[in-house]
């Protein structure tokens, strides 16, 4: 038997417990994982209230990234092997908050061994949103970063950063040198952000990538030169009235920012680890908004 941890119901923390289950087998092309690290994120806990939808059975299993070891292999898997150390995001709803998990092998990369495990747990969710938010910035340009004292703001301004471009990050006061740290200048978040903003780039900004979304991107919008241009991962809805859009997705996403961490570009900046028997904890470290890293969970 295996240990997942779920929520019996659509709600609130209360319906959250470990349970045992078989270790899933995979199916035709997909791998089975020993997941030795899992990456917490807020939408565990939207997913957990049913705000991406209540169809999924339950209890349901939950974590969206995982890092591990290749135990089996699915009917027509190729390019992975028994015993690889590999990340990705679990199939068929089966959870990363688990002992063992399964992934589709195409959604699957082989984790790089100047990845830690710890990191590359972080990638497949986080990772790939800040890649895709930041990956058209270019040298030369200004990128501006709200929300960027997150987990998936950071990399995103790392991610810019790579890229050749000068990138600014608003967060708030106490989040200054995490922000600096990634490479960026910091702006601080509130009222004065957007006169911050044109005070160090009085010719505007050429990319918005925003992860927060509402009335603090409303007020920032104004200063990018060219509203489609606007990526927000937080609320499409406002940034496609502003002119810009949601979160655009690319197949090699995950290739991507897992290339940039083993080249050390990228430092996903873990700033706490819970055994699987305390992902409750876990859970409610990041639902309160402020852990300015990431976090994740050993089994």
């Amino acid at each position: 038997m295996s240990t997942v941890f779920v929520t019996t119901a659509y709600g609130g923390p209360e319906h959250q417990q470990l349970i045992a289950r078989e270790a899933p087998a995979p199916r035709p092309g997909e791998i089975a994982i020993e997941v030795r690290v899992a990456g917490v994120n807020p939408a565990d806990a939207k997913r957990r209230e049913g705000r991406f939808g209540t169809s999924a059975p339950l209890p349901l299993a939950l974590g969206l990234e995982a890092a591990g070891v290749v135990t089996a292999l699915g009917e027509g898997v190729e390019g992975f092997a028994v015993g690889d150390d590999v990340l990705g995001p679990p199939a068929r709803g089966l959870g990363a908050f688990a002992e063992h998990t399964v992934l589709r092998a195409s959604a699957a990369v082989h984790r790089p061994a100047e990845v830690a495990c710890e990191q590359a747990a972080t990638l497949p969710i986080a990772g790939t949103t800040a890649w895709d938010l930041a990956a058209s910035a270019a040298q030369g340009e200004t990128v501006l970063v709200l929300g960027a004292g997150g987990g998936v703001g950071r990399i995103a301004l790392q991610v810019a950063v790579a890229r050749g471009a000068r990138v600014l990050g608003v967060a708030s006061p106490g989040k200054r040198e995490l922000v600096e740290s990634a490479g960026a200048e910091h702006v601080a978040s509130g009222e004065g952000a957007a006169d911050a903003v044109r005070a160090l780039a009085s010719g505007g900004v050429d990319l918005l990538i925003d992860v927060v979304g509402g009335e603090p991107l409303r007020a920032l919008a104004p200063l990018v030169t060219e509203p489609s241009r606007i990526l927000s991962a937080a609320d499409q809805a406002t940034a496609e009235e502003l002119g810009g859009a949601g979160r655009p997705t690319s197949q090699d996403a995950l290739a991507q920012i897992t290339r940039l961490v083993a080249e050390g570009s990228v430092d996903p900046h873990i700033t706490a680890r819970f055994p699987l028997v305390t992902a409750a904890e876990a859970m409610a470290a990041v639902e309160s908004g402020h852990t300015g890293g990431k976090i994740v969970l050993i089994p």
